[in-house]
């Protein structure tokens, strides 16, 4: 399981990076990086997120 963030919606507010309580994702001005190994699966970036860019992907390896 991870995270998953859409791009293409992605509005680069950097919210979801705030709330992180393990640090597992990180942005520059073009991308969002999520490091799925290190997501706790809180669903926190999710619930900030004001255009629901990142999703929960159960289908995703670490």
């Amino acid at each position: 399981m991870g995270v998953r963030n859409n791009w293409k919606k992605c509005a680069y507010c950097g919210g979801c990076v705030g709330v992180c309580p393990v640090q597992a994702l990180r942005l520059n001005e073009t991308r969002l990086f999520v490091d799925n190994a290190k997501c706790i699966n809180c669903n926190a970036c999710v619930l900030i997120c004001p255009v629901g860019a990142n999703e929960l992907a159960p289908d995703l390896k670490e």
